[in-house]
């Protein structure tokens, strides 16, 4: 998926604000990146845009999984320089243009020669040093490029409060990854696996809970290889595991609800699937990718798990937490790839059967050793194998879904509906949830009971008793207490 997310910093300061556009690629580590950039640029006086068309800085947070990704990125370069060029010629002031991200870290030198519109390239290491940077652009010299592997420096300079705007929120834990799959660019645009200490984590946790939020989701490109280092403030407590840092997350006043994500087979240790049978809060979804059924496959990509190993951890995973939704990655046509091994991954699905899923075609990445591998898979092959691929895991999401109707289920409200009346929320299960309920809940951990499903979400209704009280109630006397969150 390669969601576009606007974000941008709340508004400060006593100067006459300058306005920022973050426009956000790929993962959800680049949600919290981009959170993070507003952050940084705060106390420079900027506040949020709506669109680029108003602000004085735009930065593209880009992704650089599939090379459509990547190409995306310069069109909208082009679509920026036009912006600019024409609030130049009306004597508007002139706006800066930043890429930041992986294809920033992966391609930054031909982004400087590419695309000359662009002022400023940082990578993901490196964009703690986005105030430094714009200062140098704006003095018409420095360098504008900064991609860098420091990332104990990025987040020991990041500032310490965050800023969000709703009742969930990500937590980044640990960065990079050094699995080296053989189609992945990660090892090369985020660098080697490092882990935040526990007590800078539990510290943002703490924020965040303070302001409201009731729900984290713990990030990693190899979030369950967490090892960071952990201290009771004066002496140090040897290396967390992720079990252990979610263990104490559990413990925040408030943080009701954890979630983690992305998860490697080989690093799915007993401790953390015992996590999941005794701490409440953890919630009872996991994305654990496998990307193919074939042992031949998974060789070549070296993975270094077989498909019965993956196989044989859910099946411990779902003995822990019997009702938990499973969620997946798959990547068909990659490079000597068979019909066969096409059938195994199907045969697979069948095995573990998916609450959801993300599922692609093989996309060579330069520099990465598939990309060189012979026996490339013809793109008309590819095509047909996602059609096939797809229309299974959508019918195991629908059934997965379809079995939850009927049952009443906690919904945290996050936003407004589409339509007036109308919030949406999460189930534990991350199924997106849609009910009348007054905009007082948002923010609000709500019994709902779940009425009908849809293509991409659950229609529900308020449990008996909160809609009676509901009712009940005069129409600025709100049910239950609320945060200044919450609002």
């Amino acid at each position: 998926m390669e969601p576009d997310v606007p974000s941008g910093a709340a508004a400060v300061g006593e100067t006459a604000p300058k306005r920022l556009f973050i426009k956000t690629y790929g993962c959800q580590m680049n949600v919290y990146d981009s959170e993070r950039m507003a952050d940084v640029l705060r106390p420079l006086g900027y506040s949020l845009a709506d669109a680029a068309e108003g602000a004085d800085l735009v930065v593209l947070n880009t992704c650089h999984i599939r090379e459509r990704a990547a190409e995306k990125v310069y069109s909208e370069i082009g679509r920026m320089r036009e912006l600019r060029d024409e609030r130049l010629e009306a004597g508007g002031p002139r706006m800066t243009i930043a890429v930041a991200g992986c294809v920033a870290q992966a391609e930054g030198a031909e982004i400087m020669n590419r695309a000359p519109a662009v002022d400023l390239v940082v990578g993901p290491q490196a964009y703690h040093q986005l105030p430094e940077l714009i200062a140098r652009v704006s003095r018409a010299k420095g360098e504008r490029l900064a991609a860098d592997f420091a990332p104990e420096n990025k987040f020991d300079a990041l500032p310490t409060a965050r800023h969000v705007g709703g009742p969930a929120a990500f937590l980044t834990v640990q960065e990079g990854c050094d699995k080296f799959c053989t189609f992945c660019v990660v090892p090369y645009t985020r660098g080697a696996e490092y882990s935040r200490p526990a007590s800078a984590i539990l510290a943002e946790a703490e924020s965040l809970a303070a302001q409201g939020v009731r729900e984290v989701t713990l990030l990693g490109q190899n979030v369950n290889a967490y090892a960071g280092q952990g201290s009771d403030g004066r002496h140090s407590d040897g290396t967390w595991s992720l079990a252990r840092l979610i263990r104490r997350l559990a413990e925040i006043q408030g943080l009701d609800r954890i979630r983690y994500t992305t998860s490697h087979p080989r690093d799915m240790g007993e401790d953390l699937v015992l996590a999941h049978a005794e701490v409440e809060a953890l919630a009872p979804y996991l994305h654990l990718p496998v990307q193919s059924g074939s042992d031949r496959v998974l060789k070549a990509m070296n993975r270094g798990h077989t498909a019965d190993h993956y196989v044989r951890l859910v099946e411990r995973v779902r003995a822990a937490r019997p009702d938990i939704a499973l969620s997946g990655d798959f990547i068909v046509g990659f490079p000597g790839e068979t019909d066969a091994d096409f059938e195994a991954t199907l045969s697979l699905i069948e095995q573990v059967r998916y609450a959801s899923a993300f599922s692609f075609k093989y996309s060579s990445r330069p520099g990465t050793p598939a990309a060189a591998m012979p026996r490339q898979v013809d793109e008309a092959v590819k095509s047909e194998r996602l059609a096939r691929l797809q229309a299974v895991l959508a019918a195991q999401t629908s059934a997965f879904n379809a079995v939850t109707v009927g049952r009443r289920l906690p919904v945290l409200f996050e936003k407004l509906g589409r339509q007036d009346g109308q919030l949406i929320g999460r189930s534990p299960y991350l199924q997106a949830v849609w009910a009348e309920a007054p905009a007082s809940m948002i923010g609000e951990i709500v019994q709902v009971d779940i009425t009908a499903q849809g293509p991409n979400s659950l229609t529900g209704s308020l449990a008996d008793s909160l809609a009676n009280a509901l009712a009940g109630a005069s129409a600025d006397t709100p049910v239950r207490p609320r945060t200044e969150a919450s609002a």
